[in-house]
């Protein structure tokens, strides 16, 4: 969980990205102070165990990957009775804490009263956090993750406040609006503007690609607590400097800009625990394959994206890479 004063660094929520395979290898890299399950959805049924167990089979472990990172499950809806009934499961298969996605701007998920679309109503957004709250016993930490607003930054004021108010033990808040998606910059000024005004913990959150982008965000949110996504994916390496400039792990000698990322770890180790969950097709794992290659070849850590995106095979895709796969 977040602590006030002790700083956290805390691997995102994201869609189709950061699902269990995934979050073990992550894990497996011992930066991250805890990671966030993808979303499961609230809407007119309350999801059973077993579909929490199939989304984070990390709860049959006591909430943790295979490494013992500490995954914490979202929930997303707009209805307060069901979230907090959804809240209810979640926990008694075995979640240990429990965020609530008000920052989703996918049109599908808005569209059903899900995600961003719950910034333009700040007093749902502390009756949802209230119910949860309420519903669940004081040692579950609950918390939400926002982005500034719907089409306006300055939304996150009240938001910010309302979800305080309901109860959430901190905010996670990504530095952009709905409308803006994912385009570039991440606002983070109005980040601190919260951060000051709340008395409960603010994790700062968006475009936090490489250690300066990590420095520049820290400098104008005045945040300990961070959240890092696609840019953990796009460098492996980055959840481990951060982590050291937060004090998490032992400092070490600075990465030289001219050394390149060896993907082939990495992506054998993705493939290991993708092998060890439920039946997956060859050709799902190609395309995680290529769908993290992808992330790499924007941000400039992957350069010979054009050959690997016509693999047709995992044996393919490592002898590109320079060797054989290796199916430890």
């Amino acid at each position: 969980m977040v602590v006030p004063d002790t700083p956290a660094l805390i691997l995102a929520p994201m869609e189709g990205l950061t699902d269990a395979p995934m979050r073990a290898v992550q894990g497996e890299l011992g930066a991250f102070t805890f990671a966030v399950s993808e979303f499961l959805r609230v809407s007119a049924v309350v999801p059973p165990a077993h579909v929490f167990h199939r989304h984070v089979p990390e709860l049959r472990q006591g909430a943790r990957t295979p490494s013992g990172l500490p995954v914490h499950v979202q929930l997303l809806g707009g209805d307060p009775g069901r979230m907090a009934e959804a809240a209810v499961v979640a926990c008694d298969a075995g979640a240990q804490a429990v965020d609530i996605n008000f920052g989703c701007p996918a049109p599908t998920v808005n569209r059903h009263d899900g995600g961003a679309t719950l910034l333009k109503h700040p007093k749902r957004i502390r009756e949802i956090v209230a119910a949860v709250r309420g519903a669940l016993p004081r040692d579950v930490p609950v918390s939400a993750k926002l982005r500034l607003g719907w089409d306006s930054e300055d939304a996150i004021f009240e938001n910010a406040a309302m979800a305080a108010e309901g109860g959430a033990a901190w905010l996670t808040i990504h530095g952009r609006t709905r409308e803006q998606g994912y385009k570039p910059p991440a606002l983070w000024c109005p980040i601190r503007v919260v951060r000051e005004c709340l008395g409960i913990p603010v994790v700062a959150n968006g475009d936090i690609w490489s250690l300066a982008a990590f420095r520049r965000c820290r400098e104008e949110t005045g945040c300990i607590h961070f959240m890092l996504g696609r840019g953990a994916l796009a460098d492996p390496s980055l959840s481990h400097q951060v982590a050291r400039e937060l004090g998490l792990l032992p400092a070490a000698p600075p990465p030289t800009d001219d050394t390149p990322v060896d993907w082939r770890p990495p992506l054998t180790r993705l493939l290991h625990w993708t092998e060890c969950g439920p039946a997956t097709s060859p050709g799902r794992i190609v395309c995680r394959f290529k769908q993290w290659l992808k992330i790499a070849s924007l941000y400039g850590t992957f350069t010979d994206f054009e050959s690997i995106k016509r693999a047709q095979s995992v044996e393919e895709i490592f002898t590109l890479l320079g060797r054989p796969v290796d199916r430890c």
